[in-house]
């Protein structure tokens, strides 16, 4: 069972009523590095202490390839490695971006948590969607990736840390991850 304290932070509580440690996650953060830098910078800093954040691995101004292969071990090696649960910053062109897709890919390859965030610059169409990356709204859809709202984990400390554990219990076998990747940004 989860149970946050004031501060936010979450503890798992065991079968007879103890406690064990606090669990820090070590999260990676996929993002639309131009776009939504600031809001990465603010994420950082709200849960630097609660969450073991990867940190800003662009792999637009780190990845001096075209090898998709290359690419990909780059991701898993030196973005992934560690890290159990993936946070996707959904901004307004997040969806527009192949690493993003790439990273989402191989954490869902890797049988990783996955987490949408909903950015306040991502604007509701008129049906009450939202353009997402199309494998992050495949995992939503599947039940795999909880959906939570910016606003909302920046009222709530523990509302993130909720989200990650959330994720890292759904079941695997619903994991969707059969979608090509991205071949360019859109």
């Amino acid at each position: 069972m989860l149970v946050g304290n004031a501060e936010g932070a979450v503890r798992m509580a065991t079968d007879y009523g103890g406690w064990r440690r606090d669990v820090r996650r070590e999260v990676f953060v996929s993002y639309h590095h131009r776009g939504d830098q600031a809001y990465y910078d603010a994420f950082s800093r709200m849960f630097h202490d609660s969450l073991r954040l990867i940190t800003d691995n662009s792999l637009e101004r780190k990845v001096d390839s075209n090898d998709p292969g290359y690419i990909m071990r780059r991701i898993r090696e030196h973005h992934l490695h560690g890290s159990s649960c993936t946070i996707v910053l959904c901004g307004a062109d997040t969806w527009r971006r192949k690493f993003v897709d790439w990273e989402i890919y191989a954490s869902l390859d890797q049988q990783m948590g996955l987490v949408g965030v909903r950015l306040p610059t991502l604007l509701l169409a008129a049906n009450g969607g939202t353009a997402k990356p199309q494998r992050l709204q495949d995992n939503i859809d599947s039940a795999y990736a909880p959906w939570v709202q910016w606003n909302d984990i920046a009222n709530d400390a523990g509302a993130v840390q909720r989200a990650v554990e959330t994720a890292l219990e759904r079941p695997r076998s619903t994991i969707a991850n059969t979608r090509q990747r991205m071949v360019r940004n859109l």
